[in-house]
């Protein structure tokens, strides 16, 4: 971390040392959403540790990652197992360890309860829980066998689990009166895998009759539940039990402290028909929204978990998950260097969070989900946008959260490298070099060197009617009107390079005109923010 990174985190979160802060929330107003922390809205530019870097030994190989990467939170497991390995005695060392590093550090944490389900699976829960399948049990298959996820239909597991994460809770209430902690996911990817539902006797009889009332009224879906969601009913079912169950949890959890909270989803096709997503059934996957948002109201958003290298999946699955009704968080993405670029479409919708996986430096990788390994040139890849973004997330954030914004990546569909914005369109153009261009009569350019390589993006903030703020990396944008005119002709009147303060005002650096403009606004690899005033004059 370079020393002017360093002493703006530190300064960022000093200012609530030592007192009671106000408590994080998520708002929303026109639409768009804002993860407020400290009274102000913050762009969380995150990093995730590997599952099992959960552990105070492992700590000292997580913090350099977080420093390296430029990132100002890190999201790192709590594990029900690790807090009540016997029953009734909890044990919080690890915390303990965590939250002070972390202020030390300037860092905000996400705290990822992995519970009843991670990845679907029990593979969290204390030995206590795991042996005892009369008390907690498995879902049945259609033959009547155990399944290996736990159900969602028994009282007995979900009071366990909740007086866990209640004493979470409370631990938080009493130790971190800061609010280190600025968000609570409560389970992982949970669902299932190998069938859409559990199959007990008391799972078949609730499938059989009618769908919930709150349900009813919040689709306007009516009758059994083939009735009403057809072939996806198995999988709106799980999810609606799922998310009852999880609810309660979070609910129970926010009264001891009140922190925002989401469930994230093992996604699966962005394009399928209803019921043949493919993803985790029970999970908030895309096609179950409205059954979660029904189910679910103390989650605070539900989010997707991004491990496809396509860009117009990617895209799609933004577009699903940007609602009037939904915050946009993005908590797990691969760590490769081509899912970098997806940093600038997220901020495009408005993301306020964001958050590669596998970002510590145990030497663990999820190959072929994310890199090899984390050599140089992928840590740079996000790192670099971090650097840039990490001074400014504050005033970015506020001003993403008033005013349009729009972003997009290389590999996107035509259609999608191209934004209409008051009476301005916005495009974006790939493989070119900062002067010239390869299709120019009399100064042809040949390709640069990450021409096929997949990067390059840019968000764009639409501040004022006439202005507006850009960040990219590897792209050329170009700024025309949005339709012809007799009387009119778009120019660019300024192109100032800069920063942001917090109040999101701008901070002049230099002036960008003549080579640095005649051909489009040229990002490099290396990131950096302009704020550019358009005009016309006569023809």
């Amino acid at each position: 971390m370079g020393a002017g990174i360093a002493i703006w985190a530190l300064a960022t979160v000093g200012a609530a040392q030592g007192r009671d802060a106000a408590l994080p929330r998520i708002a929303a107003e026109n639409g768009r959403h804002a993860l407020m922390v400290d009274g102000a809205p913050f762009l969380m530019l995150g990093v995730q540790a590997n599952n099992s870097s959960n552990y105070p030994a492992m700590l000292p190989q997580v913090w350099p990652m977080v420093e390296r990467v430029h990132a100002n939170t890190l999201e790192i497991p709590v594990a029900w197992e690790q807090i009540e390995p016997v029953e009734g005695q909890f044990d919080f060392s690890y915390l303990d360890a965590l939250l002070p590093q972390a202020r030390e550090r300037g860092v905000r944490l996400v705290l990822l309860w992995f519970g009843t389900w991670k990845n679907t699976s029990p593979s969290y829960v204390p030995a206590w829980v795991k042996t005892d399948n009369q008390r907690f049990p498995r879902m049945r298959t259609k033959a009547g066998k155990a399944h290996y996820a736990l159900s969602p239909h028994h009282r007995s597991t979900l009071e366990a689990d909740k007086k866990a994460f209640v004493a979470l809770m409370r631990y938080l209430k009493e130790r971190d009166p800061q609010h280190t902690v600025i968000m609570v996911q409560p389970e992982n990817e949970v669902g299932v895998y190998g069938q859409n539902r559990d199959h007990s006797p008391e799972a078949n009889r609730l499938f059989a009759g009618p769908i919930p009332q709150t349900l009813a009224t919040a689709t306007g879906k009516r009758g059994s539940w083939t009735q009403a969601f057809g072939d996806g009913s198995e999988q709106a079912f799980n999810s609606w039990y799922t998310a009852r169950y999880i609810d309660e949890i979070a609910a129970a959890g926010q009264a001891v402290k009140d922190l925002p909270m989401f469930t994230n989803a093992a996604v699966g096709d962005p394009f399928a028909a209803p019921g043949k997503a493919g993803g985790a059934s029970g999970g908030p996957d895309w096609q179950v929204i409205d059954v979660w948002k029904a189910a679910a109201p103390h989650i605070d958003a539900v989010a997707p978990d991004l491990y496809g290298r396509e860009a117009k999946n990617y895209i799609r699955f933004l577009d699903h998950y940007d609602r009037p009704d939904n915050a946009l968080i993005v908590p797990e993405t691969g760590n490769a260097t081509e899912f970098a670029r997806f940093l600038w479409p997220a901020l495009g919708y408005n993301a306020i969070g964001w958050a590669p996986f596998g970002m510590d430096e145990t030497g663990y990788y999820n190959h072929p989900l994310g890199a090899i390994a984390l050599d140089r040139a992928t840590i740079e890849a996000f790192a670099s946008k971090y650097a840039l973004l990490a001074p400014i997330a504050r005033g970015w954030a506020r001003l993403a959260y008033r005013h349009p914004t729009w972003g997009t990546a290389k590999g996107a569909p035509d259609e999608q490298q191209s934004k209409v914005l008051g009476r301005w369109r916005v495009s974006a153009q790939y493989g070119e070099w900062q002067f010239g261009s390869l299709d120019s009569p009399w100064l042809k350019a040949s390709p640069p060197p990450t021409a096929d390589q997949p990067v390059g993006g840019a968000a764009v903030i639409h501040i004022a009617p006439d202005q507006f703020l850009v960040a990219g990396s590897d792209v050329r944008i170009s700024f025309g009107m949005a339709s012809e005119s007799a009387s009119a002709t778009g120019q660019m009147l300024r192109v100032e390079e800069g920063s942001l303060a917090d109040d999101g005002s701008f901070r002049f650096r230099r002036m960008w005109n003549g080579d640095q403009t005649d051909y489009g606004l040229n990002f490099t690899h290396q990131p950096v923010l302009l704020r550019v005033t358009m005009g016309t004059y006569r023809p």
